[in-house]
């Protein structure tokens, strides 16, 4: 009986490796919205497909990986969609934690030679939870200058107008920056990932390494998306629609910061952005339109916090799932 059960045991175990088999690796840089100003924090994805014949949770777990590799790929995204997609990241992190928990894995995990590696990956995982932290702060500093600037628009105060879209830009470069230091730091952990010897020895470790591998690709890739849908350029301006906040803006001799900031706005084309003309303007049709955009892009700053908040959730209780691997 005893025989017969290790049997089932192996057999079992033998399916889950299966639905693990790794195809050859396809490197495709996602495509950002805003790419033209992180040209170097974009990621390169690996997939991993699974036979039909495979463990209804490794099923899973490719299923939710397979969409969001499409997902991530697309040069178009509305912001419902980045809103799906956070929670479809949650979701695929929801698998691997379940999937960090059979048996098996569990064991493959705790031999000796691979906790240095669980012990890089939860500094991967801290380096994870402090990029969507860093994201969260700045959609709450977002939100609060939109909210400034619809009430400086409400009020028809030009001055104030004018402060609230100098300080909306600092807030725009602030950001960029410290998104841009939280990316840079996970490209390094890339960088001292398990050798490639210790791999190849090592089947089950290696299949492990590249589900989780992708899982945090995709992930980076997913908050800079996030990111260059509110604060980065879209695209050129057909017309020079900033000029006129610069004519505006500059009838005088202003200060050599606010020539850099009317700079930056003039090259390119937030997605906050509507005309200062239409901002400044007398006409009532325009002056409406202008308030129902930037009531569209609070709106969307509110469901991004959604799905962060869901995704942040997910990355709290893999940390802990990879804790309670390294105790035992």
């Amino acid at each position: 009986m005893e025989a017969k059960n290790q049997t089932q045991s192996i057999i079992f175990f033998s399916s889950l490796l299966l639905s693990f088999t790794q195809r050859g690796f396809t490197t495709e840089e996602a495509k950002m919205a805003g790419s033209a100003v992180l040209p170097d924090q974009c990621c390169h994805l690996r997939s991993i497909s699974m036979p039909s014949r495979s463990h209804p949770l490794a099923l899973q777990v490719e299923e939710e990986l397979h969409k969001l590799r499409t997902f991530v790929a697309s040069s178009s995204l509305t912001g419902q969609m980045i809103c799906n997609g956070l929670r479809g990241l949650g979701n695929l992190y929801n698998c691997i934690k379940e999937l960090l928990y059979l048996p098996h894995n569990q064991q493959v995990l705790t031999q000796l030679p691979h906790k240095k590696w669980v012990e890089e990956l939860l500094d991967g995982s801290l380096k994870l939870l402090d990029l969507c932290d860093t994201l969260r702060d700045k959609l709450v500093t977002m939100k609060e200058h939109i909210q400034d600037l619809q009430l400086a628009l409400r009020r028809r105060g030009d001055a104030a107008i004018q402060s609230k879209v100098h300080a909306y830009i600092r807030a725009v470069k602030k950001a960029q920056k410290d998104m841009n230091n939280c990316l840079k730091s996970l490209k390094q952990m890339d960088n001292r990932c398990v050798s490639s010897s210790v791999l190849n020895k090592d089947s089950d470790l290696s299949i492990m390494v590249q589900v989780l591998t992708e899982a945090k690709q995709i992930t980076m890739s997913l908050l800079q998306t996030v990111l260059s849908n509110l604060f980065m350029a879209r695209s050129k301006p057909k017309s020079s629609r900033w000029s006129s906040v610069s004519k505006a803006l500059h009838k005088k001799k202003v200060a050599c910061e606010e020539h850099e900031d009317i700079n930056e706005a003039e090259s390119s084309d937030f997605s906050f952005s509507t005309s200062y003309e239409c901002i400044t303007c007398k006409d009532g049709v325009k002056v409406q339109n202008a308030q129902e955009q930037l009531e569209g892009l609070e709106f969307n700053i509110e469901g991004f916090e959604s799905g962060l908040e869901c995704l942040f959730r997910q990355l709290v209780q893999n940390r802990v799932s990879l804790l309670n691997i390294l105790s035992l």
